[in-house]
């Protein structure tokens, strides 16, 4: 399993680091095979598991449900999961009280979004032995405040706030902050002005690493193309023609066949006694 600290080692090599969202027990167990760096339980599984219209539906409860199935499929993988909407800005113990219950779930660390009014708690989660992770940029929970999902930061007195943010971040103990949707300048000037690394998505290649949601990488959702997604494979139209094709074999009498069904000279082989 990759360690917390080998995210500082990859940052002083400047060796790029992978990350991907997981949400569910087989999909952990496929990612379990591969180098990704690590899994991250995002809270974008309100959209893209339970069909909400943004990630402001993620609770704790449900977070820590697909945390503890992730880590079930992957126990050798780095897990990480994301802190709900809210669940952070309610006074230090009721988010102690939520990070414990995804650390308890199987997470190794947290993320949470934004730096203003969060960095005491970053320190004393850090204090208390709980690896945090940041996320700036584009921050799907305050999606009413920003006015939609858009690129952030794209004027000077923007970018350099983005800048003083990600400071406050290490500097409350941070061990990576991701950056989303804002230019691949600022994404690069951020990332140079930290210690620790910068993980992004939609944000050009001059970052430390890479995240994506993993059913955008395999094109789960064809109607769903945002230009910073490379799909890698498209199983969503996969999906549809293998179950079109099954429901025709069904009701045209092709499945099940011979030898996809237990016959009784089959049970007489496998026998009834000891």
């Amino acid at each position: 399993m990759q360690k917390i600290p080998d995210f500082q080692a990859w940052k002083a090599r400047a060796q790029r680091i992978s990350m991907l969202t997981c949400y569910d027990f087989s999909t952990a167990r496929l990612l379990a095979r591969t180098s990704v760096d690590a899994l991250l339980v995002g809270d974008s599984c309100a959209m893209v598991v339970h069909g909400h219209p943004d990630t402001l539906h993620a609770t704790v409860d449900m977070m820590a449900l697909h945390t503890a199935a992730v880590r079930r499929g992957a126990p050798d993988k780095l897990v990480i999961a994301d802190l709900p909407f809210l669940s952070y800005r309610a006074g230090i113990d009721r988010a102690v009280d939520a990070v414990d219950a995804l650390m308890k779930s199987g997470a190794n660390a947290v993320k949470l979004e934004g730096a203003d009014g969060n960095t005491e708690l970053v320190a004393h989660l850090v204090a208390s032995g709980v690896p945090v992770m940041g996320h700036l940029g584009l921050t799907p929970q305050s999606v009413q405040v920003l006015g939609g999902y858009r690129t952030q930061a794209r004027d000077a007195t923007r970018a350099a706030r983005l800048v003083a943010d990600a400071r406050a971040l290490e500097a409350a103990g941070c061990f990576a902050v991701v950056l989303e949707c804002v230019p691949a300048e600022v994404a690069e000037r951020v990332t140079g002005a930290l210690s620790v690394p910068t993980i992004g998505i939609g944000c050009g290649p001059e970052v430390s690493g890479q995240v994506l949601v993993i059913n955008d990488l395999l094109t789960m959702d064809p109607d769903f193309r945002p230009r910073f997604v490379r799909a890698y494979a498209g199983l969503g139209p996969l999906l549809v023609d293998a179950a079109q094709r099954y429901c025709e074999d069904v009701v045209a009498g092709r499945f099940p066949a011979i030898g996809e069904f237990v016959s009784e000279p089959a049970l007489a082989e496998a026998g009834t006694g000891p």
